[in-house]
């Protein structure tokens, strides 16, 4: 259920506890003061971190019991496997040429529509006019795709991950903005979770922190910010397939007789009979729809299995786009290089007025796909971005323009599929196919990273629950989910269907670009000054330039509203709406659930048999709640005859990470006293995490898991009354350096072997007589626990799971009980079921219902 899994968090408390760094204090959740089995610490509260005396307290402090240890792997790794890794140069060049077939597929589709939607609305008078249009198209290519994101949002990465949710993600865990406060003291232990500053934090760092922090406002409106660049990517893979698509199939208008839509046959007057040109007139979109369903309808097999042909495809297709160029160039006019004088571009203003203004929608086209450059990152490395970029896309890109212009300048007329016209005689027809295969991979790179935004908008709890299918054994960011397919298909079919030419689609193409651009400047901004330790002028500046020229741009397209901007902003609207309603319900539940759990001073008064026949099997109950005993846990006591010898509570957690290494995955602790019975499980996946472990597996390993936490729990607790016995004065003062050598490892969840084994190297007077006192058998009620769970494994694994109804109120606001009520109770029954979100099998669950009054 992973609206209940991003959902899972615990209750906030103002409680402070000492840093990791001399006095500093930091604020904690309140999972260190719980009931139940806390992680290992050798600090105290309220002691002194200085002095031998508060050396030796420290030393000999109760240890807190181990709480966490790998599932998945069942061995601690002795290294992490997950961290940023150095590329040799041929392994960089051959990601550099990955790239072309999915970063910059929707680039690369560029020239076929740009000049022709400029001049739409610019027509050709004077070479002021071509000059200052490819004087415009050369510095935004050169501002916006290289000098922004080559050169310093590709550097906002998360862990390696772009996008829009990975900028969130990043300042999530920075600061606690998340509005299902889900994160754990251990999940800041995480490898990949931790933040490396380069130097002490700065002030103002600190003030947008607490700002953030403190005021609900500034959550929402940041989470509201995220969705909207959410929303426009999904509306960009509607709208990519239709220009894309469309802009290469209109080729064929000047090549063979009646191809061309409506509007345009109207215009060039090619056919006077209406009547028998009923089929023709819509030629184009009718081959341009045929695409488009087939292009969606091999979604299903993914991408793995043609994926090796879009790299040399795309190579082909810059390779072409620069020849042509250069044939132009020399063949025309060569005096076009003067557009590299930006004079022009004031010139071009100064010329035509508004008309320059509304052609900057046209302009803005070139550099359409710019965001999949950080948006894909994850798949290779911002070396390898940078490297195509600079060497292949960017210079074929001046090129094809520079060639284009060269070509306008001796035929002006030509600006209606001025890209095919240039073309030299005799290559039409290889540079059609060439070109309609690039837009398919161009279209292709947009629904897959759709797939991939709306996957982590629900690992995040900001989507319903939808079927995900994983195309490829390797690559985990292959994924494939078909209602959202089927969708993207009948818009685009829609789409087509009704602007019937490339002009009006190029207008609502214009605003959803724009639209993503702002997010991501305001979000690197907001990095800059949250996590960098930019100076505050260049900070500043990065949003006054750069975001300058996006509003500059948006201010055009805007006016475009009523000639089919209109669609972008309806999309992003509508799954605005679905996201931030879908949020709004499961932190409302997710509330519910902290004020409604068990307490633990009736669990206790229950006694172990929990007011009930306790009957040999296992029971694995999911639930949201991190800590605490869920109040659906009293729904299965009220409604059962009996109840399982051992009970786990089990919750899939989404942490704000790309990945979860396996050897930090799971988190176990007891609840409530020994001979209850009672665990906790919690499971922390990544956005970018796959689950691929059946009912089988996971069983198995739960068991082994569990019965590796129950050894180890016996260890502590013998390590504990051996430290006891110890005469404190007879400590070495080199246990010092051991403290200060194993510090950053003694907070660390559950590595007590690799903390002894520090610990030995730094000072050995300690490890040496604690690890000599150690059982050497083992407890005899650890043996009678270990022989319980077995004989509960042998019973059978039982699913509890819990049916929640969310109600709103009835003292609620009315815009409250229609959004609770109505939308979000009917994604709720429309979304995936949580039985197949979890896998479990359909024989082995129970389930009980319950009512959530939010």
């Amino acid at each position: 259920m992973e609206d209940e899994a991003s959902g899972g968090g615990i209750e906030e408390t103002g409680s402070r506890v000492m840093g990791s760094s001399g006095g500093e204090s930091r604020w904690v959740d309140g999972s260190e003061m719980e009931s139940e089995s806390p992680p290992w610490s050798f600090f105290g509260d309220d002691e002194n971190r200085d002095g031998y005396g508060g050396l030796r307290r420290r030393l000999f402090k109760k240890p807190k019991r181990a709480d966490s240890f790998d599932v998945e792997a069942m061995e601690i790794a002795a290294s992490d496997g997950h961290g940023s890794k150095d590329l040799s140069v041929w392994h960089t060049l051959a990601l550099a040429f990955q790239t072309l077939g999915v970063v910059y597929g929707d680039m690369g589709t560029s020239p076929l529509y740009v000049f022709s939607d400029v001049f739409s609305k610019v027509p050709i008078e004077s070479e002021v006019d071509v000059l200052g249009a490819l004087s415009l198209v050369m510095y935004t290519i050169a501002l916006l795709p290289f000098a922004k994101y080559v050169l310093i949002v590709l550097k906002a990465n998360d862990n390696g991950e772009g996008g829009t949710f990975a900028l969130y993600s990043l300042i999530c865990r920075y600061a606690k903005v998340n509005l299902l406060p889900n994160r754990q003291v251990a999940d800041e232990q995480i490898s990949s979770f931790r933040l490396r500053l380069p130097t002490p934090e700065l002030e103002r760092a600190l003030n947008i922190k607490d700002s953030l922090e403190q005021r609900s406002s500034l959550k929402t409106l940041l989470l509201l910010f995220v969705l909207m660049g959410t929303s426009m990517i999904i509306g960009d893979g509607i709208l990519t397939p239709a220009m894309s698509v469309m802009s290469a199939v209109s080729g064929l208008q000047g090549e063979i007789r009646g191809f061309g839509t409506r509007k345009e046959m109207k215009i060039q007057k090619l056919m006077t009979d209406r009547r028998k040109s009923g089929f023709c007139k819509y030629a184009v979109v009718l081959v341009s729809v045929i695409i488009l369903v087939l292009l969606f309808s091999i979604q299903q097999f993914g991408t793995s299995k043609v994926g090796v042909t879009f790299a040399p495809a795309l190579a082909l297709w810059f390779f072409c786009l620069g020849a042509i160029g250069i044939y132009n160039l020399v063949t025309y006019d060569i005096t076009v290089l003067r557009a590299f004088n930006p004079a022009y571009i004031y010139l071009f203003f100064k010329k035509n007025s508004i008309q320059a203004w509304s052609a900057l929608g046209g302009c803005v086209l070139c550099i359409t796909g710019a965001e999949a450059m950080f948006a894909d990152l994850g798949h290779f490395s911002v070396r390898a971005i940078q490297i195509a970029f600079t060497c292949v896309v960017f210079p074929c890109l001046l090129l094809a323009y520079m060639g284009q212009a060269a070509f306008l300048m001796k035929y002006p007329n030509s600006t209606g599929r001025i890209f095919y016209d240039c073309v030299p005689d005799g290559l039409f027809w290889p540079v059609f196919v060439i070109a309609t295969l690039a837009a398919m991979i161009a279209s292709q790179a947009m629904i897959s990273a759709t797939f991939s935004c709306i996957k982590q908008s629900m690992a995040l709890g900001c989507f319903p629950r939808l079927k995900i299918i994983h195309t490829s054994r390797k690559l985990m960011g292959q994924i494939y989910i078909p209602v959202i397919n089927w969708f993207l298909m009948i818009m685009c079919v829609v789409v087509v269907a009704s602007f019937r030419n490339t002009t009006d689609i190029a207008n609502a193409y214009g605003i959803a670009e724009v639209g993503v651009m702002l997010v991501s400047t305001t979000l690197v901004t907001l990095v800059m000054l949250l996590i960098w330790q930019t100076n505050l002028f260049l900070a500043l500046c990065f949003p006054l330039v750069f975001g300058t020229v996006e509003l500059v741009y948006l201010s055009a397209v805007l006016t475009k509203i009523r000639d089919g901007g209109w669609l972008p902003l309806v999309f992003a609207s509508c799954f605005l709406c679905v996201m931030y309603i879908w949020n709004y319900g499961s932190v409302l539940k997710y509330q519910s659930e902290v004020r409604e759990k068990i307490s633990m001073d009736l669990m206790l008064d229950l006694g172990s048999s929990l007011g009930t026949v306790r009957v040999p099997g296992i029971g694995l109950l999911y639930n949201e709640l991190v800590q605490g005993v869920p109040s659906i846990f009293g729904q299965f006591l009220h409604s059962l005859p009996a109840i399982h010898s051992t009970i786990v509570f089990v919750c899939i957690k989404y942490v704000p990470i790309p990945v979860v290494p396996q050897e930090e995955r799971f988190l176990f602790r007891r609840v409530c006293p020994r001979d209850y019975h009672m665990f906790r499980c919690v499971a922390r996946y990544g956005y970018k995490d796959v689950r691929k472990e059946d009912h089988h597996s996971f069983e198995q390993l739960l068991v082994e898991s569990l019965e590796k936490f129950l050894r180890r729990e016996a260890q502590d607790l013998a390590l504990e009354s051996n430290l006891d016995e110890l005469d404190f004065d007879s400590v070495s003062v080199r246990s010092r350096d051991s403290d200060k050598a194993g510090n950053d490892d003694l907070r660390t969840p559950l590595m007590w072997d690799q903390r002894l084994g520090e610990a030995g190297k730094a000072g050995t007077s300690l490890s040496v007589e604690t690890s000599s006192e150690l059982p050497s058998e083992e407890d005899p009620s650890l043996e009678y626990e270990l022989s319980a769970l077995k004989e509960a494994m042998s019973s059978g694994f039982t699913y509890l799971l819990g049916h929640g109804d969310v109600r709103a109120k009835k003292n609620s606001w009315f815009i409250k009980k229609l959004a609770i009520n109505y939308f979000y109770a009917f994604l709720r029954r429309n979304c995936r079921a949580g039985t197949a979100t979890l896998r479990v099998p359909h024989m082995n669950i129970m389930q009980v219902g319950m009512t959530y009054m939010v």
